[in-house]
This record gives structure tokens, sequence and C-alpha cells, in this order.
């Protein structure tokens, strides 16, 4: 008479409980899990096991029952409770003979497992056959699902993982087939790329949004901050707003519009199907806390990765500092990637009259100097107090020469003067030697009399 397949479940073990002095449960796989349908005589019952954990575990993933008379021998057995003796645990099958779950049993005092063993395999088997006819185990929950996918969005290590995580739970857990992302840009909202290969619908509604003006989408991302989540009642002849004229045109016949982010710096999921449906509010609700978990995982990337920018740039200067410096002349191109170690001078002698201030000023004013003497795609790195150097990629040696004369003549027009020593990476020379050359041009140059350029030649 059961009506779903948990009510099977739950009226099995009750019957079986009136005879069987015993810990019963039914678990059945659900999604990746085997979930607990239903239970009695236990202080705790795991709600969840993985599909190959404890006796239940290896008997649905292997499909051999199992009699066990002394759990205590069996390495897999997990304890309910401390004064269980012996399990019995049957497969549960589908009309193939698949396992979809288990019937467990466990005792806590003397018992002959035989005939139980053999009651235990008869009404696994009717079980099994009436929730085969009732559709098969019950489906996860749209709020399970919902969880599950937030798990995967606060894990998401790039912004591409957490929109493809997004995305994805948007379809499932609104059973409609598209979802879109429209977000803040520079420029103004723009359309978020596909994470899959979109379908040819899903391709005509993302070219309508993209075709769309920035006006548009600042007028449908507006609605949805303004007015809160909307969606369609899945009645034919309503006309759609002037927003969502684009997405009608493009076959959009069921929309779920959810404001995502603050006003200013977020946007809208909009979830969409061609089909003429209606969603429920529980859907649009499940929808709004995908969203807000969205983007709180969104902003959690942002952080880090502005704590990674800061991370990698020097705090005074602005400069990029040695941990990057390391990695980029590890790739120098050799003859081709020199280097250009630069030193202040007379830098100790400003901290020591004028004090410390005044030197960090005149390092910053010299830093934005040599940034701008030189070219694009130069990079400058602070890789000392008042040590400098510049990874340039030039044609030959003399081109590297000129580039570091003419920030010697940019230090001369903030009123100091620097000394640079230039070196170029020979075949199969590691990236630490070159620079230990730079250096040694470096100190060159200063024992020349400073304010001057010094090659290095190998």
């Amino acid at each position: 008479m059961a009506s779903t397949a948990a009510e099977a479940c739950r009226w099995t073990v009750t019957a079986l409980a009136r005879h069987a002095p015993a810990t019963i449960s039914v678990l059945l796989q659900v999604h990746d899990r085997l979930r607990c349908i239903a239970a009695t005589g236990a202080w705790q019952v795991f709600s969840a096991v993985p599909p190959k954990s404890g006796i239940v575990g290896r008997v649905y993933a292997s499909g051999v029952g199992a009699t066990v008379g002394d759990v205590t021998a069996d390495p897999d057995y997990l304890p309910l409770r401390p004064d269980v003796t012996a399990e019995i645990c049957v497969p549960v099958r589908d009309q193939q003979g698949r396992p979809i779950g288990v019937l467990d049993l466990q005792w806590s005092g003397p018992v002959d497992l035989t005939p139980w063993r053999e009651t235990a395999d008869r009404l696994a088997e009717r079980l099994g056959a009436r929730i085969a006819a009732l559709g098969g185990p019950p489906a996860e929950s749209r709020s399970e699902k919902l969880l599950r996918h937030a798990t995967a969005m606060t894990a998401a290590p790039t912004d591409w993982d957490l929109l493809t995580a997004a995305l994805t739970a948007a379809r499932e857990v609104s059973t409609l087939s598209t979802a879109v992302l429209v977000l803040a840009g520079r420029h103004g909202p723009r359309v978020a790329a596909p994470t899959t290969v979109p379908t040819d619908w899903e391709a005509r509604v993302r070219s309508a949004l993209t075709d769309a003006s920035t006006t548009q989408l600042d007028r449908l991302v507006a609605r949805a901050h303004r007015y809160g989540a909307a969606y369609t009642l899945g009645e034919a002849g309503c006309p759609p707003t002037e927003e969502h004229q684009a997405l009608a045109r493009a076959g959009v016949r069921t929309l779920v519009s959810v404001p995502v982010g603050p006003p200013d710096d977020g946007g809208v999921l909009l979830v969409a199907d061609e089909r003429l449906l209606h969603p429920d509010p529980t859907t649009v609700n499940l929808m709004e806390l995908l969203a807000g978990q969205a983007w709180a995982a969104l902003e959690r990337l942002r952080t880090l990765a502005q704590l990674r920018e800061q991370a990698s740039l020097d705090p005074l200067t602005g400069l990029r500092h040695t941990g990057t410096f390391g990695r980029r002349i590890a790739a120098a191109t050799p003859g081709r990637t020199a280097l250009l170690a630069i030193d202040v001078d007379g830098f100790k002698s400003v901290n020591d009259t004028y004090g410390h201030q005044a030197g960090d000023r005149l390092l910053v004013g010299l830093a934005r100097a040599l940034e701008a003497a030189l070219r694009h795609g130069d990079e400058l790195y602070r890789t000392g107090g008042d040590e400098f150097v510049a990874v340039i990629e030039v044609a030959h040696a003399d081109e590297a020469v000129r580039i570091a004369e003419r920030l010697t003549e940019a230090a001369r027009r903030t009123g100091r003067t620097i000394s640079v020593g230039v070196a170029l990476p020979l075949p199969g020379e590691p990236a630490d030697r070159t620079l230990h050359r730079a250096d040694q041009a470096l100190y060159a140059a200063k024992h020349r009399g400073r304010n001057r350029v010094h090659l290095s030649i190998p």
C-alpha cells in the first residue's frame, strides 16, 4: 500500500521490528551516497554513508550479502551502538538485479543468524520490487542539490570554476534548461561566458543578450535590483515587459530573474526555458539562495586575488618585488633578456641627513621616473632598500645599454643619480648567475665614479 519508496522502506522496518530484536535500517543510493531512508532502535543513525564504507557499503558495492557473527572481527564494521555483536546486511536490488541499497540488521545479544538471513533476503527482494514499481529510490531533493552545489562553489579555486558550478546548479536545481549570468563590468554589464557548449536555443538567448545595448542590459539588471526576483506564470498571451523583449524574441517562454550582489557592482541571474512552464515560489527562493552563495564565493575569490596581488607588490613603491622577480628571470631568453641592476647613488646619506621618510619619498619618486622611462612591456622590480632591477627584452646588448642610459637621465631629472649594471643571459647560464654578473657590472659603475652604466662582458 506504500505510495512512495520512503513509505515502503519505513513500513518494512516497522514490520520487521515487531519480530526482530535488532537495530534495523534501510539505506538507498541517493546521488553519491547511501542515505538512511528508514531506521529504528539506535542512539544515532548514519544519515549518509559513502558507497564503499562499512559493511553496508561493502555489500552495496559488491552486491553480495554479509552475515557477521562477530562484528569486532570485521574491519569494515561501523559502530552504531557499543553493545552490537552481530550484523546481517543484504542488498536491495532493482528489477535488473542491480543494487539500489541495503537492508541492515544489528543485534546486541545471542541470536541464530541463519533464519534471519533468509528472512532478510526475502524482505529485501520484496522491498526492491516495490521500490522499482514506485519509480525507484527517492530523488535528491532540490534543497540537497543546492547544498551540494554550494559546497562546490565555496571550494571553487577560480572565477571560471565558480561560474561553472553556479550555472550548473541553477539549471539542475530549477530544472530549467538555461542559466545565464549578466555581471557588472568596467564598461557596463556584460554576459558571462558559457561554461559548457551551449545548445542552439541557449546560443540564441546568449546572442540576444550580447547584441543588446549597454542601456538595455543596465535596465534589465536595474529592474531585478529595484524590485527583486521575478518569474513567469506560464500563461500564454501575456506580453513581456520592455526589458525582456529581446529574450522573448529569442524564444524564452519561462524566466526566473534574480538579482546578484549589490546594485552597483552585481548583476542578474537569468534562468530560462523555451517551454511554457510555471515555476513555483520555492524555485525562486532557491535561486535567490544560489545567487547569494555565488556572490559570496565570488567576493572571496576577488579578496584572495587582491591579497595575492598585494603580496607580490612592494608596499612602498607599488613595484613588483623579489617573489615575482625570481620567476621572471627564470624565464629569461638567452641573448635577448637583459637585466639592469640599479642602485641609487648616495642613498644612505639621504636617510642619515633627512630621515627615512625623506628616503622613502625619494624612492617613490625615483620609481615613478624609472617606470616612465621604460618601454611598454619592460618590467621594473624593487629588490632591496635602494636597489632595483629592470628586466627588458632587446635585440642586442647596445640596445640594453641605451635603455640603461635613458634610466640614468630620468634619474638626473629627479635631482638624484643612479648607477646601472647590465647583463644578458648566456646559453645555459642560470638566472642567478646572470643577476650576479649584472651586480658586478653595477659595482664597476660605482667604482668608476657612479652616475653611469656598465655592461658585463662575459
